[in-house]
């Protein structure tokens, strides 16, 4: 192992991903390297000689100012979207095709070391460090253009490998290596069409699934309309967040739309909902876990000096404590195995849902009412969660080597879920019916094997991804503290501190369904709906034509209503202890 590794410095500026993203304080259009005392980001970036037109959003000025808070978003992001584990691709390697792009993934997950092999291929550039990267590095780094959008002219041609080769062989000076402590792992350089196919069902393919069922019980069978009209919404507004980032080189990310659209402002504000939503997935991975261990036993507690815990608090506590070291690891790569472990878990608990209902005797039940107007705000919610997927877009675009055919990539995806979901919700209440639980995994009969192996799938689900979901967020915190605190000890603290709050969140409001329902009012309908319109009305402005105006605007309003009148029904049934 590396003498300054054993150490504890981990080194940031170690991300490898692709050639788009070659950020050394480059200007992306072929402009030239900052001083090394640069804040070296994206915001730092100006184009010489070439005046903002205050009525064009498309170069927005507000993306050049330093230090733009978060730093760290787009390289902790793509751990959910653009890193392809490497059980995915031994899954996939009896495509010739694909698998050659598997093993790309797999010598840039396998070690976070310089890889020289794949640096003499010029396929992992350094790119973007929290921290000034040294001299060395800056006076080395070839220049790099970014990869051609719809709205952008084509890229000049790669240069040759011998040139990038004395680049990447070189390790980073001590003094870069001295104030970073995180090592995020090297991506490969693109996704195909087809990984990123994967990488959007990752994203959208999660426990949104176990509670479609409950969404029929709660406002009936005809509040399953709901999932394809907010599919097609989704879908529209994710296609709005490309044409935001084709709009301007400068922008890359969620909060960098946000910021182009609003100012620092809305790069604040995009970035806290962000990670709030990320933050309350895993409040509910916990309520999962402790849902799911308390079913299978059922007698389980503690009882010691006065302080009596219940199988639920009990279990919910055990494997918080349990995924505590996973959330510790500086090597992130590592948490690949385990969200290709996740994605393997969500269709082994499809299969098990048909599996009891035709082969061992559950059988299907027609019951139900049509429609319960009382109960849809509920229905909305969670119906809403399933879409939840548009902090991720933004980075499986810049990701993808031939970006025009990210619309049809989404499309598929949202397709795909849409039907998935609605298959699932009416096969778990046909089964269930009015008994339906708040995860159909409860319902299933424990003595049948399938039904087990579904529980221990969705026990292992929310484990995979809980450390995945909160590195985000750790690291913007970690980011927003002073350069005497950016340690490894430091870090392990904060980490612990979020793990710790999740549980207390968790065993305070142990209702999966309703606190599901919350996050779907509120955060999709920020994120997926009302976001992408706002900002993309603001930074296009007179280039947008007037149906496509109305359509926005009326896709806000449809989300600010849904948003109020979901957050109020499910809080007020928490409150009631429903």
């Amino acid at each position: 192992m590396d003498r300054d590794e054993e150490k504890g410095h981990g080194d940031r500026s170690l991300l490898f991903i692709g050639d788009e993203d070659d950020d050394l304080g480059v200007d992306r259009d072929g402009g030239s390297p900052p001083s090394s005392d640069a804040g070296s980001s994206f915001s730092d970036r100006s184009d010489d000689g070439v005046e903002d037109d205050p009525g064009d959003r498309r170069a927005p000025n507000v993306a050049r100012q330093q230090g733009a808070w978060p730093q760290s978003y787009r390289s902790s992001i793509d751990m959910l979207s653009a890193v392809q584990s490497p059980t995915v691709s031994t899954i996939m390697a009896a495509s010739p095709s694909i698998s050659k792009i598997g093993n790309s993934f797999l010598k840039a997950g396998s070690s976070f070391f310089l890889n020289k092999k794949a640096a003499a291929e010029g396929s992992l550039p350094l790119t973007r460090p929290l921290l000034p990267p040294s001299l060395s590095q800056l006076s080395q780094q070839q220049p790099a253009s970014r990869l051609s959008t719809d709205s952008l002219p084509p890229r000049p041609p790669a240069p040759a490998p011998a040139l990038q080769a004395p680049a990447m062989q070189q390790r980073p000076s001590a003094a870069c290596l001295k104030s970073n402590y995180i090592e995020l792992p090297p991506p490969a350089s693109k996704c195909s069409s087809s990984q990123s196919i994967i990488n959007g069902l990752n994203v959208l393919c999660g426990v949104g699934i176990l509670t479609t069922c409950y969404g029929i019980k709660e406002a009936g069978w005809l509040s399953l309309l709901l999932l394809p009209l907010l599919g097609a919404c989704s879908c529209y507004t994710g296609l709005l967040l490309k044409r935001c980032i084709d709009s301007s080189p400068t922008i890359e990310t969620y909060p960098d739309i946000g910021q182009a659209a609003f100012g620092i402002t809305g790069r604040v504000f995009v970035s806290v909902v962000l990670y709030l939503e990320l933050y309350s997935c895993c409040v509910e991975y916990i309520t999962l876990l402790g849902d799911s261990l308390s079913s299978v036993f059922p007698s389980a507690h503690l009882a010691f000096t006065g302080i009596y815990l219940s199988s639920h608090n009990l279990f919910a506590i055990t494997m918080a404590l349990a995924i505590l070291p996973s959330v510790w690891l500086r090597n992130l790569s590592l948490l690949s195995y385990l969200s290709a472990g996740g994605v393997v878990a969500t269709i082994t608990i499809i299969v098990c849902l048909f599996w009891v209902g035709i082969g061992d005797g559950v059988g299907f039940h027609p019951s139900g009412t049509a429609l319960n107007l009382a109960r849809l705000p509920v229905a909305l919610g969670l119906y809403g969660y399933c879409f939840s997927g548009h902090s991720v877009f933004p980075n499986i675009y810049s990701s993808m080597k031939e970006r025009s055919q990210f619309p049809y990539v989404i499309l598929f995806c949202f397709i795909v879920v849409t039907i998935v979901y609605s298959g699932v919700a009416a096969t778990g209440f046909l089964m269930f019916g009015e008994s339906t639980m708040s995860q159909f995994t409860l319902n299933m009969p424990q003595q049948f094997v399938p039904s087990k192996i579904a529980i221990w799938m969705t026990i292992v689900n929310p484990y995979t991804k809980y450390a995945l979901t909160m590195t985000p967020v750790a690291l913007s915190i970690e980011e927003a503290l002073p350069k005497k605190m950016r340690n490894y000890l430091a870090g392990m603290c904060v980490r612990t501190i979020l793990v710790l709050s999740t549980v207390v969140v968790a065993l305070s409001f142990p209702y999966f369904a309703l606190v599901m329902a919350l996050l779907g009012s509120v955060f999709t309908m920020l994120v997926a709906l009302i976001l992408p319109c706002a900002c993309y009305l603001s930074i296009k402005r007179s280039a947008v034509p007037l149906w496509e105006v109305a359509l926005c605007i009326a896709i806000i309003l449809i989300g600010t209503v849904c948003a109020c009148i979901g957050s109020y029904t499910s809080i007020k049934q928490m409150i009631s202890g429903s």
